[in-house]
């Protein structure tokens, strides 16, 4: 009995938790024809420095971080990181149809490439540092998706592109939220 006295037991269950995206219909995935310097800017938004791959990363990071002390919130960050593993999934099933390769390396002008790395992570343990790098995080990509949808001349690339930042927008409000708790 008493050995159990002395133990730490991390109760925060994850069974259950969503994606937190916006409830709104997903466009087909589709591509009007084969361009591959489409793919090659959607590998950026796949695992570039900024990028899905990134965020999924991160926010497991900072779930880990918080499963213990904070579990709602926890909950909360890894509800946000299932969706950017959805949209690491559309992106890539985009970059097929568009003639590309998923090989976690992020095509860069000039023939220039870059494999994912961690190294892309900001790492710490202080939560409102989480919070406010993931704010950071989730504007940078909607600046970077807006950019990459002035370059592609393809309605159905757009559209998934641009229902992806409804669902980064509504991770900014929620993080926003969760900073002022």
């Amino acid at each position: 009995m008493e050995e159990n006295q002395n133990k730490l037991i991390n109760s925060c269950s994850f069974a259950g938790v969503s994606p937190i995206m916006v409830d709104l219909p997903t466009p087909p995935i589709q591509v009007r024809e084969k361009n591959l310097a489409y793919a090659n800017l959607l590998s950026i938004d796949y695992c570039g420095t900024v990028s899905e791959m990134s965020a999924v990363a991160q926010y497991i990071h900072d779930e880990n971080c918080m499963a213990c002390e904070r579990c709602p919130m926890a909950r909360t960050i890894l509800g946000i990181a299932i969706a950017e593993m959805i949209h690491l999934q559309r992106l890539s099933q985009l970059i097929v149809l568009l003639g590309g390769r998923v090989n976690f390396t992020a095509a860069y002008g000039g023939g220039r490439q870059k494999m994912w790395t961690p190294g892309y992570l900001k790492i710490t343990e202080h939560i409102g540092k989480m919070l406010a790098n993931g704010i950071e995080a989730e504007r940078e990509t909607i600046r970077q998706y807006r950019q990459h949808i002035k370059m592609i001349n393809d309605d159905n690339v757009n559209a998934v592109l641009e229902r992806i930042i409804k669902d980064e927008e509504y991770h900014i409000m929620l993080l926003e939220m969760l900073m002022r708790e």
